[in-house]
C-alpha cells in the first residue's frame, strides 16, 4: 500500500490519518505530543482524560508518529480546523510551532505549552520544576555516581526543544563551577526522545572514549537507550547513567544498577495541570500568582514571561522504584 513512499511520507500519513479517526469533533482541551506511544506521553494522557472527566469538559491527546516538527504542526493544524477551544503543545521545535501558534490565536483559540519556556506565540508555559533545579539536581547526581570526577556526555530530545537545552546549559555550568574535575567530551546529542537512537549514540561514544564515566540524559528514552548500551556492553561499574524517565519503562535497569538516578515530575500529573489551567482560559480567568492548582499546589505566575511554575519533582532510584511503578507511572 505504502509502496514508493518515504518513510517521513509514511509517518505523517499514519499519524494524520489516526488523528482524523481518532476524534470526528473538537475536544475542549487538545493535546499535542511530542510523541505517541511512549510510556511518558501514556502516562500524561491518562491525567488529561481524568482532569477532563473531573471538571466536565472533553479532553484528549494526539501524537506523532516520531518526535517531529512538521508532524506536530499539522497536528495543530488539524485542530483549528476542528474548533478545539484549547490547544497545549510539548514541542519538538518551538520556533518552528509560532506560525501556527499564532494562527490558532487568531482563531480565537487559546495556546498553551508544557517544556517550553519563553515560547512565542503561546498564551501560557506550564512547568512542573525549575530549569535550575532540575539540571542541577540531575548533575548532582552524576557527580556523585562518578566519584566527582570523569568524562561524561549529554543527550537531549532534540536541539531544538528549550526546556531539555535549558536543563543541560544549568547542569553543565553547574558542574564546572562545583566539579571542576569533570569534563563535558563532546557537543551535546539530539537523540533523546528515541531509545534506538540513544542506544547507538551510547555504543559509538563508548567506543570513541574507553574512559568514558557518566551519560546524562534529558528525554524520557534517553537514560532507557543509554542504560540498554551500558548493561549490553557490561559496564554498569564503570559508566554512571543518570537522567528523567517512565519509571516503569526503566524499572529493571534501575534495580540492576545500571541507571544509577533521574528526577521526573509525574507525567499523569503535568496532563491533569494543562487541563486545570485550560478550564480556566476556557472560562475567562487568567492565572494569578500564588494560585492553587489541584495536585500541584500553589504555583508562581510570571506575567511578563508567560510562565506557571510549580515544584513538584520525585527522585527515581532503588529506593523509590517500586512505589512509582505501582503508581502506574
Amino acid at each position: 500500500m505504502f509502496h514508493g513512499f518515504s518513510r517521513f511520507s509514511r509517518a505523517l500519513l499514519a499519524f494524520t490519518l489516526a488523528v482524523l479517526a481518532g476524534a470526528a469533533s473538537a475536544e475542549d482541551v487538545s493535546v499535542v505530543a511530542k510523541v505517541g506511544g511512549i510510556p511518558w506521553f501514556n502516562a500524561m494522557e491518562t491525567g488529561i482524560r481524568k482532569a477532563g472527566r473531573e471538571l466536565g469538559i472533553s479532553s484528549g491527546m494526539v501524537g506523532p508518529t516520531e518526535a517531529d516538527a512538521a508532524q506536530q504542526v499539522r497536528a495543530v493544524e488539524d485542530l483549528i480546523a476542528r474548533r478545539s477551544k484549547v490547544i497545549a503543545v510539548v514541542p519538538n521545535d518551538a520556533r518552528a510551532l509560532e506560525p501556527v501558534f499564532r494562527r490558532a490565536r487568531s482563531a480565537g483559540i487559546k495556546v498553551l505549552t508544557h517544556e517550553s519556556p519563553d515560547q512565542k506565540g503561546a498564551d501560557w508555559n506550564i512547568e512542573l520544576s525549575s530549569v535550575a533545579g532540575f539540571g542541577e539536581r540531575h548533575m548532582d547526581s552524576l557527580a556523585k555516581a562518578m566519584g566527582g570526577e570523569g568524562k561524561y556526555v549529554v543527550f537531549v530530545g532534540s536541539l531544538t526543544v528549550p526546556l531539555h537545552n535549558a536543563w543541560a546549559d544549568t547542569a553543565i555550568a553547574h558542574q564546572k563551577k562545583q566539579w571542576p574535575k569533570m569534563q563535558l567530551v563532546s557537543e551535546r546529542f539530539g537523540v533523546a526522545e528515541s531509545l534506538d537512537d540513544s542506544y547507538r549514540s551510547a555504543q559509538d561514544l563508548m567506543r570513541a572514549h574507553p574512559d568514558l564515566k557518566g551519560f546524562l540524559a534529558f528525554g524520557s528514552q534517553g537514560p532507557i537507550g543509554a542504560g540498554r548500551a551500558v548493561a549490553d556492553a557490561r559496564k554498569a561499574e564503570r559508566i554512571a547513567v543518570v537522567g528523567s524517565f517512565s519509571p516503569g519503562q526503566g524499572a529493571k535497569l534501575v534495580r540492576d544498577g545500571v541507571i544509577r538516578e533521574g528526577f521526573i515530575w509525574n507525567p499523569a500529573l503535568a496532563g491533569e495541570v494543562i487541563v486545570h489551567v485550560g478550564k480556566m482560559l476556557i472560562d475567562g480567568r487568567e492565572p494569578t500568582d500564588g494560585m492553587e492548582i489541584p495536585g500541584l499546589g500553589k504555583v508562581q505566575v510570571d506575567r511578563e514571561r508567560r510562565n506557571i511554575q510549580g515544584q513538584k519533582l520525585e527522585p527515581i532510584n532503588r529506593q523509590t522504584i517500586d512505589r512509582l511503578v505501582n503508581l502506574g507511572l
